[in-house]
């Protein structure tokens, strides 16, 4: 009996055996990498026994650490030494360039609208004569402002009274912007930018919830194509989105103390001062075809250059939940909108990335070396895919064309959220 039962034993386990070799040989195991999260949902209760909720294609999912930028300290290894060199002289070289690019337009300008021809020529034609010199005194004034831009960034010299200084000249007085309110919000922007609610300059509504906003901004949307022109008037004067740059009022004033606001209010007083002047002097006439149409068309590229390198198909903003300073960075675009375009702007449309990236830093000289560093840099990685960069030869047509489409709007499926 006992041998019997061996026997039965060690027929049974052989037969196990076999059909487990049999199964293992008919069903070969394999990883499956697909599935990147061992996280399970919590079931919920419904009539009484556990229910499974139903998946969608993000619960299994984690981040590709090739799609997180690399950390500052990081990217800082990439770029050329002299990527940091601040160069006073330098500076003051396209400083002065671009005042005197400034200086001869307008001066060509007003001499025209004071020529026997102009006055004696009727409407339609005096408009034609004075159009292109407004386009290009308006675009030497687009330079001019490029480079008080390093000013409010601490980049055209080492030297705090030296930016300051450049700062005034070429924003409160040439381009009527005053300097230090303009300043302290732009720097907000570079802090917070991508960031759903915190990013200054840029005012973001989700596109699917468009139905339920206030009725002045739905008014704003319906009318979006006649601002273009006005849009920077806007945001210095009215303070919208961020606060009055003239008259401090909003968010960006809120808890400043009052040596803050006396220091932005003589570069108000700057500009206030300069237009008065000029006003007195030419009349309101002259003034505003001599002075005000070629900043008008200053303030068209300002819009259209800050706009298009905020805004791109596959652009994401972020919340507090997902925000980190790179990745906000690198979710900025640079454009090309041709060589000599991209030269005279001093890089503000092709160098953007490293400029968000290193505001403080990097003047606008040493952009274009240090993106082709960057860029490699990335490529060699196999994080090429990070840098975003968008060929813009048509570029009048392009932010008419996306302004109209997108205005300020994004779609959900692009806010980052958790």
């Amino acid at each position: 009996m006992k041998l019997n039962s061996g026997i039965s034993f060690f027929v049974l386990t052989a037969g196990t055996i076999q059909q487990c070799n049999a199964f293992v040989h008919t069903r070969p195991m394999r990883l499956d990498t697909t599935i990147q999260s061992s996280v399970l949902p919590i079931t919920n209760q419904q009539n009484g026994r556990n229910v499974q909720p139903e998946l969608d294609e993000n619960d299994l999912y984690l981040p590709d650490p090739l799609d997180e930028p690399p950390k500052l300290g990081t990217i800082m290894k990439m770029l050329p030494t002299e990527t940091w060199d601040i160069d006073t002289k330098t500076s003051l070289f396209y400083f002065g360039v671009d005042f005197a690019a400034v200086a001869a337009t307008m001066t060509f300008l007003n001499t025209v609208v004071h020529s026997e021809m102009y006055n004696a020529a009727p409407f339609w034609l005096q408009a034609s004569m004075v159009l292109p010199l407004q386009v290009l005194t308006g675009f030497a004034m687009w330079c001019m402002w490029c480079i008080g831009h390093d000013a409010g960034h601490s980049t055209v010299s080492k030297s705090k009274k030296v930016n300051r200084i450049v700062g005034e000249i070429a924003h409160s007085m040439i381009c009527l912007t005053p300097f230090v309110p303009w300043a302290k919000s732009h720097k907000k922007h570079h802090l917070g930018h991508n960031h759903l609610e915190r990013d200054y300059s840029h005012q973001w509504f989700i596109r699917e919830e468009r139905d339920s906003l206030h009725p002045l901004i739905k008014a704003s949307h319906f009318t979006r194509n006649l601002q273009l022109p006005i849009l920077y008037f806007v945001y210095l004067f009215l303070g919208v989105p961020d606060g009055g740059h003239v008259l401090f009022y909003g968010r960006m004033w809120e808890n400043e103390p009052l040596k803050e606001k006396i220091d932005g209010a003589i570069s108000v007083a700057v500009s206030v001062a300069t237009a008065a002047a000029l006003w007195l002097n030419m009349g309101f006439a002259d003034f505003t075809v001599v002075c005000m149409v070629p900043w008008c068309v200053m303030s068209f590229w300002l819009f259209m250059v800050t706009y298009l390198q905020h805004h791109s198909e596959d652009g994401k903003l972020y919340t507090d939940d997902t925000f980190t300073f790179e990745r906000g960075a690198f979710e900025t675009v640079d454009r090309n909108y041709g060589k000599w375009v991209n030269r005279m702007s001093h890089h503000m449309m092709d160098g953007h990335v490293v400029h968000h990236l290193f505001f403080e830093r990097v003047p606008h000289y040493r952009l274009e070396k240090a993106t082709k560093a960057l860029v490699a840099a990335l490529e060699e990685r196999g994080q090429g895919h990070l840098y975003k960069q968008i060929d813009t030869p048509n570029f009048t047509q392009e932010i008419v064309k996306q302004f109209d489409e997108n205005w300020f709007f994004i779609n959900e499926n692009q806010v980052v959220r958790k």
